[in-house]
């Protein structure tokens, strides 16, 4: 999928949002936890943080190899924690007003949290439901790999090539890549620039959406 395809102006079937760092903004809480999971078991904090984002814990954690860690034990305590830990959860800028007016069943979350964590993330941050949710219960393969993607665009009933994907981090930026959806990628959380040739938006109080009599969605940015 070239990087250079336009996503404004343009309809979609549907928009597929990550979650973390893209509707909602739970990075405070998760690096709280993760960070006290790290310095547990030994680890440079600074350099393992940002290998955490937009991957499922139990790939994480499996990808460092620890001599006698249980990556689904270990996982299993983290989700634990992260569930307890819910302060400063809050939506992007303008995401709530958003997703609240687009159609049911033109929508869905795409996240590499498990289910409950992502279900009370959403709570705490006010976020509305849409039909579909794919979590990392849903796949045998977490991001970067496309199969949450495909399967949420599957969910919806459309090509993933129709849909056009949220993300905010690299691992989600290649899942999507590779379910060859269109890609926007949002800037509300980083504290560095991203280096992508993907369009990017600082919040969602800089666009609308123009809903078809079809269903199709057409993303444009505000005017002002």
């Amino acid at each position: 999928m070239s990087s250079s395809l336009p996503v404004f102006d343009r309809s979609f079937s549907a928009f597929l949002f990550d979650m973390d760092g893209t509707i909602i903004n739970s990075i405070p809480a998760t690096e709280r936890v993760w960070t006290r999971w790290a310095l547990k078991h030994g680890l440079d904090v600074a350099t393992f943080l940002p290998t955490m984002h937009g991957v499922r814990g139990i790939d994480t954690i499996t990808r460092l190899g620890l001599p006698g860690v249980d990556p689904i034990a270990e996982a299993k305590e983290v989700e634990r924690e992260e569930m307890e830990d819910i302060e400063g959860v809050l939506p992007i800028p303008g995401a709530i007003a958003f997703l609240s007016a687009l159609p049911a069943g033109r929508w869905g979350i795409v996240t590499s949290a498990p289910v409950a964590l992502a279900h009370r993330r959403l709570a705490a941050a006010g976020i509305p439901l849409p039909t579909v949710i794919v979590t990392a219960d849903d796949v045998t393969r977490g991001k970067p790999a496309p199969d949450g993607y495909r399967l949420g665009a599957d969910r919806l009933g459309f090509d993933p090539a129709d849909c056009l994907v949220f993300e905010d981090v690299p691992a989600g930026i290649l899942a999507g890549e590779g379910a060859g959806a269109h890609v926007l990628v949002m800037t509300a959380t980083h504290h560095h620039p991203i280096e992508t040739g993907h369009p990017t938006l600082q919040s969602y109080e800089g666009v609308t959406t123009k809903i078809d009599a079809d269903g199709r969605l057409t993303l444009l940015r505000a005017a002002g």
